[in-house]
């Protein structure tokens, strides 16, 4: 079962935020340019700043001009602030900078409209950053991934015109049908001709029931593994002929080619130290995989 979480932002404006602290800077009547006084105040306190987090940059104009004139200075003014306080100090990834223009409420004093606040957490307060903001996780929990109803057996044509009934083992093709990206599962009863990458006809039933599993589950991606046993090197590429001649199978019988990539090891990752000590190491290490990439 897969859980998501989502981030949901119920307050956008941090005035009316508790546990956030706030500083303004004052602009000359329609300037966007900080004057000397006030760019020094800015400055000292970037300097004992250095440990907060801002969360927002509102701009604000007095009431003379249009409209459209306050709005575009108030947005220069927060983009002015935004360039001397970026790189020195810390600000939230998805902070918002906000220009209100004449459209807030004003003070009588035309002096103290014409500004940007910036409101920012203190240290103290950065690990509840969210609770602060507003922010609430809520979890999704997804359905649980429907299984298919495989069958217990199939019958295949042979090359003399019979056919056999193959059984399948559903175990492993729901194993198969539930696996994480990254998870790596062994084929077991998948053997090849001795020195070769011809699969026996008791594999037969394997190479079905995988088939059948990517044909229920068409968002499945697996790479093909291959690995051998015995040798000190794989001088004639033997496991990645094997994982290639699994992935061809599929690929022959309608699995895109895009779902199923290969490739072989040799002895590069054996589970048992070579040379092997009996035929159970042996075939332990004389193996074909696959690793889900997507499910």
């Amino acid at each position: 079962m897969k859980t998501k979480i989502y981030y949901i932002l119920f307050l956008l404006f941090p005035m009316f935020l508790q546990a956030q602290e706030e500083f303004s800077v004052y602009f000359d009547s329609n300037k966007f340019d900080l004057k000397k006084t006030e760019n020094t105040k800015l400055e000292a306190w970037i300097n004992s700043n250095k440990e907060v987090k801002i969360v927002a940059i509102n701009g604000y104009t007095d009431e003379d001009g249009t409209s459209g004139f306050n709005d575009t200075l108030a947005q220069k003014r927060v983009n002015q602030i935004f360039n001397l306080v970026k790189n020195k100090v810390k600000i939230r990834e998805d902070f918002k900078t906000r220009s209100f223009g004449e459209r807030h409420k004003h003070s009588k004093v035309k002096a103290e409209n014409r500004k940007v606040t910036i409101y920012y957490l203190l240290e103290k307060d950065l690990p509840r950053e969210d609770e602060i903001l507003g922010i609430k996780k809520e979890v999704v929990v997804a359905k649980p991934k429907k299984m298919p109803k495989y069958p217990s057996s199939i019958s295949v044509n042979n090359p003399n015109g019979t056919s056999t009934e193959l059984k399948f083992d559903v175990a492993f093709m729901e194993k198969i049908t539930v696996a994480k990206p990254g998870e790596k599962i062994k084929l077991e009863n998948l053997n090849f001709q001795l020195n070769t990458f011809a699969i026996t006809p008791d594999s037969r039933s394997k190479m079905y029931e995988l088939l059948e599993v990517m044909k229920q589950n068409p968002q499945l991606k697996i790479d093909v593994q291959g690995h051998i046993c015995c040798m000190t090197n794989d001088k004639q590429d033997l496991s990645t002929k094997r994982a290639k001649a699994i992935a061809k199978f599929l690929e022959y019988n309608g699995i895109a080619d895009e779902r199923v990539t290969f490739k072989g090891f040799g002895v590069t990752q054996p589970i048992y130290t070579i040379p092997e000590k009996t035929e159970e190491e042996r075939a332990g290490n004389r193996r074909v995989e696959i690793e889900i990439v997507a499910n």
